[in-house]
């Protein structure tokens, strides 16, 4: 489901292949991302991870100057360390971000893991404001470009302009702090997650994604 749902979002997002050392090879290894493609990968030695888990990477394929999009995921572990996660990295490259970095597709990203994988939260940010805003932690919760909270994090308040919040279906809310692209070299924006932030940490909805427990025991 998410694939399909992520193609709907934007035509870059309709062709993967199976991530690998180098470009070349990577682009003999398309795939289709039905059910009985992914049972396959399940079977796959390379793609195990410890006794229970899951892990894979794609890439949609561009090239040269348009290096396009990637997705790693990790599921299935029992482990308590960070068990299960999707990570969708959009293109760096002038000319893939000018393409497909927009809000509507953004959204529409968020969206579909939102409804596909029910996650408790989910940020699409920029690397210099997720260093800034998580204080260092992958495995806490922060404020991004545009932020998930599922129902089970708490209701979100009302935020001012030009923080928009938008219900997801019934599985959560998608907070979007910013019409334009969030950049973390622009103060008014940081100014702005910033104060966004706080307000969502004063209603609870910024528990950690792991317990302090679990990261010691690792």
């Amino acid at each position: 489901m998410f694939f399909r749902l992520l193609a709907e979002c934007h035509p870059d997002f309709a062709r993967w292949y199976e991530k690998s050392s180098s470009a070349r090879k990577a682009l003999q290894l398309g795939f289709e991302p039905t059910r009985e493609t992914f049972l396959k990968f399940f079977g796959r030695e390379k793609y195990k991870s410890g006794n229970d888990g899951f892990r894979f990477g794609a890439w949609t394929g561009h090239e040269a100057q348009d290096q396009g999009a990637m997705l790693m995921l990790a599921c299935g572990s029992k482990a308590e360390f960070s068990p299960n996660f999707l990570w969708l990295f959009f293109p760096k490259e002038a000319l893939g971000k000018e393409r497909v970095v927009t809000a509507p597709v953004v959204s529409g990203a968020m969206r579909a893991l939102a409804v596909a994988w029910e996650p408790e939260w989910a940020v699409a940010t920029a690397d210099g404001l997720w260093d800034e805003l998580s204080g260092g932690s992958r495995l806490g919760c922060f404020v991004g470009w545009m932020t998930y909270f599922s129902r089970e994090r708490g209701e979100v308040p009302p935020l001012p302009a030009p923080v928009c919040v938008e219900t997801v279906g019934d599985e959560g809310t998608l907070v979007t702090l910013t019409p334009e692209r969030l950049t973390p070299s622009n103060p008014e924006h940081v100014a702005l997650a910033w104060r966004t932030q706080k307000l969502l940490e004063e209603r609870g909805l910024f528990r950690l994604m792991v317990h302090p427990a679990a990261i010691r025991r690792s």
